[in-house]
């Protein structure tokens, strides 16, 4: 054979080995890059201000059901403006949806670290949290579009950067917060700035990247709300995400720590969450399939919730539980959101704003519920509804489990 048809055959050779080569994880654009770090950092965002909220009553002459309103105000705001982040990213392009995100919530989190009463606090979290549905809808739609390594990786990445986000924040609202409660929410504005610049720079423009988007109408979240798939999804995160605010913005009440102490409580709780969303989830996902394998996550979060209602008052059983929660919302985190985006044969920026929009009703709900149920009962009470809420959510996905099957099937021939 001639050295030109031996150089063809090993052209056509190492072609196919190319073809046939699984996309990596890693292998991505300077575009995706650039939101993966801008996420992190505004994903520190939530962790940050962990630490401090017994430290925001204190100085504030709170109660933990009104610093528990920093949370629901945040939500309430996010929810609503979910329904609107398509139509906005649509008309004036990703990048600078992302970029206005990113202004808004450093403006907010600044006058909120200047701020000196709580209900002028509540009143600018609800800022902060408009700045954060731009940021947050768009990036993970961003991240999804610009992607080569398929859906399923791409979300993988985002919730990577979701994990490292928020496990990093509580380390450092706890070193923040320990000087000043006032701290952390300059440190988010700081933050914000470096995410703008790195995202200004390191970014191209849509047009650049070949993402066509047509304009979206406001009206699309609620029509994509048709497909029961995607409803049964929003309305489950929803109810799960009782749990979820009840851990997050009521357990630094009982467990007594100081700003540091919540802060490393929380960086445990956050470690966790980012190694299994991106490593353990795609492994449970090939196993036993998305749906199964959500269950049995959302089972396990009710039953540590359960155990910090019995043990409340057992300062290392919360500690713990705490922790361990962490590895099991990693999971359920990047199962649900790969479910989501495969969930309708609709765009999965619209996809992701009517699924949020559902997903953070339950998320301004909760927070303040959990402050009221331990003023009118008891400490214990609000980890036992919690817990209860998640295991409805496991009822609600079971119930429509004939809607949802098909999500497995749609990733496993993308």
């Amino acid at each position: 054979m001639s050295s030109t048809s031996q150089s063809a055959v090993g052209s056509s050779t190492d072609s196919a080995a190319a073809q046939h080569e699984k996309p990596s994880l890693l292998k991505q654009s300077k575009a995706v890059w650039a939101v993966f770090f801008a996420s992190i950092i505004a994903f520190m965002g939530l962790g940050l201000v962990d630490p401090i909220l017994p430290a925001i009553a204190k100085n504030l002459e709170a109660t933990p059901s009104q610093v528990t309103l920093l949370f629901t105000s945040y939500n309430a705001v996010m929810a609503l403006a979910m329904l609107i982040t398509g139509a906005i990213s649509s008309r004036i392009g990703i990048k600078w949806t992302l970029l206005t995100g990113i202004v808004i919530i450093a403006v907010f989190s600044c006058l909120g670290g200047l701020s000196n009463g709580i209900w002028a606090l509540v009143g600018l979290r609800g800022g902060w949290g408009l700045g954060n549905a731009l940021f947050v809808a768009t990036a993970l739609a961003a991240i999804v579009s610009l992607s080569k390594s398929g859906t399923a990786k791409a979300i993988v990445l985002y919730e990577a950067a979701v994990g490292l986000g928020i496990s990093v924040g509580p380390l450092l609202g706890g070193q923040l917060g320990s000087i000043s409660w006032r701290g952390p929410f300059l440190g988010v504005a700081t933050l914000m700035v470096i995410a703008f610049i790195g995202l200004i720079l390191l970014m191209p423009n849509q047009k650049s990247q070949g993402i066509s988007q047509s304009k979206t109408s406001l009206l699309d979240p609620f029509r994509a709300l048709k497909h029961r798939s995607l409803l049964t999804f929003g309305i489950s995160a929803a109810l799960y995400n009782f749990g979820f605010f009840t851990l997050l913005a009521y357990a630094p009440f009982v467990l007594g720590l100081d700003e540091l102490g919540l802060g490393y409580v929380f960086l445990g709780w956050g470690i966790l969450l980012a190694i299994t969303s991106v490593f353990m989830a795609p492994k449970l996902q090939q196993w036993f399939g998305t749906i199964k394998s959500m269950c049995a996550m959302l089972t396990l979060f009710a039953l540590i919730l359960l155990s910090m209602g019995i043990w409340t008052n057992t300062q290392w059983v919360i500690i713990v539980a705490i922790i361990l929660a962490g590895a099991v919302l990693g999971n359920n985190n990047t199962l649900i959101t790969t479910a989501v985006m495969n969930s309708a044969p609709i765009a999965r920026s619209t996809a992701s704003a009517a699924y949020s929009f559902l997903r953070f009703i339950g998320g301004a709900i909760a927070p303040y519920l959990a402050g009221k149920l331990a003023e009118w009962f008891n400490p214990h009470v609000p980890f036992i509804v919690g817990a209860a809420f998640v295991l409805l959510s496991v009822g609600f996905i079971l119930m429509n489990s004939h809607h949802v099957s098909h999500v497995d099937q749609v990733e496993a021939g993308h």
